[in-house]
C-alpha cells in the first residue's frame, strides 16, 4: 500500500481513538509533511479534516438512530463537551445534533463516506532527471488554500494572466506555479508568477518568492493540464516512497515553458520536487 492508502486504513480502523497526525504519519512510514502532501494530492482533503468529518458523519448516524445521550456520542467522536461537539457539528453540517436526533434522519446532511482508493495513480511515470537549480526570484499572485479549496487554482491563473508582459523586471517566456508554506492541516500557499530580476518595483500586492539553489527531481507532465493531479499523486504516493530520496525544505513548483499553451491547456509542463542532495 502507498502512504495514502495506509493513512486511510489507519484513520478508519482507529476512528474512535484519540490519534494525532504523528500517529498517522508513523503508520504510513513517512513524515508528517509527506503524509499531509500525499493525502491531499490523492483525496483533495487534509488528513485531520477527513478524520474529523468521518467522526462527525458516524456521530450523525448514531443521533439519527435515536442515541439517547448526546454527550456519549460527543465523547465517542473525540469531543470533551456537549458544547464543543455542537459547534463542530454545526460547522460541518449546518445544523445541531439535537435537531438531527429529533428528525431521526441524515438525508439532509452531506455525510463524508470512507474513501476507497482506486487506480488514480498513473500506470507509468517517466523517470525524473535531477538538476541543481540556481537561485531565482518569482513574483505574482498568491493565495492560501486547503486541500479542499485548491480547485480555485485555475481561476487564480486567469486573474494573473493580464499582468504577464507588464511586470517590472520580468524574465519572459517561462511561468511558475509555486507551492510553499505547507502546514500539518494540509494548507499551503500557491503563487502563480514569473521570474523577475528583483523585487524593487513590484506592485505592493504581489507575492514574492525566493527560490534557493537546490537539488530537484524534475518530472515531465506531457498530458493536458487537467490531469496534473494524477501525476502529482503518483510522484508522492508511488515514486517518492520507493526512491530513496527525502523531501528538502524548499518550494516545489510547476514550470511552464514556451511550449505550454495556456489557452488550450496542452503542451506539457515540468514538476520540480526539492530533494535532499
Amino acid at each position: 500500500m502507498n502512504p495514502t492508502e495506509k493513512a486511510l486504513w489507519f484513520v478508519e480502523s482507529h476512528l474512535p481513538d484519540a490519534i494525532s497526525l504523528d500517529d498517522v504519519a508513523a503508520s504510513s512510514g513517512v513524515s508528517r509533511f509527506h503524509v499531509t502532501r500525499a493525502f491531499g494530492a490523492a483525496t483533495g482533503r487534509s488528513v485531520m479534516g477527513y478524520m474529523r468529518a468521518r467522526r462527525l458523519s458516524e456521530a450523525a448516524r448514531k443521533l439519527a438512530g435515536g442515541a439517547r445521550d448526546i454527550l456519549a456520542v460527543a465523547l465517542d467522536a473525540g469531543y470533551g463537551s456537549h458544547e464543543a461537539f455542537t459547534r463542530a457539528f454545526r460547522d460541518e453540517f449546518g445544523t445541531t445534533p439535537d435537531l438531527v436526533r429529533a428528525q431521526g434522519s441524515t438525508q439532509t446532511l452531506d455525510l463524508v463516506e470512507p474513501i476507497l482508493m482506486d487506480s488514480s495513480l498513473l500506470t507509468t511515470l517517466e523517470p525524473p532527471r535531477f538538476e541543481t537549480s540556481r537561485a531565482f526570484l518569482i513574483a505574482g499572485f498568491g493565495e492560501r488554500y486547503s486541500c479542499e479549496s485548491s480547485a480555485g487554482i485555475p481561476m487564480q491563473w486567469q486573474r494573473f494572466a493580464p499582468y504577464i508582459g507588464n511586470i517590472p523586471g520580468e524574465v519572459p517566456g517561462v511561468f511558475y506555479g509555486a507551492c510553499l508554506n505547507g502546514d500539518d492541516a494540509g494548507n499551503f500557499d500557491y503563487v502563480v508568477g514569473v521570474e523577475v530580476t528583483d523585487f524593487s518595483d513590484l506592485p505592493r500586492d504581489f507575492y514574492r518568492v525566493r527560490v534557493p539553489a537546490q537539488k530537484y527531481a524534475v518530472f515531465s507532465h506531457r498530458d493536458h493540464i487537467s490531469t496534473i493531479r494524477r501525476t502529482i499523486n503518483t510522484i508522492w504516493n508511488s515514486w517518492l516512497p520507493t526512491s530513496g530520496h527525502e523531501i528538502a525544505d524548499a518550494p516545489e513548483f510547476e514550470r511552464y515553458g514556451p511550449e505550454f499553451d495556456a489557452r488550450t491547456g496542452n503542451g506539457g509542463l515540468e514538476i520540480w520536487l526539492p530533494v535532499k542532495g
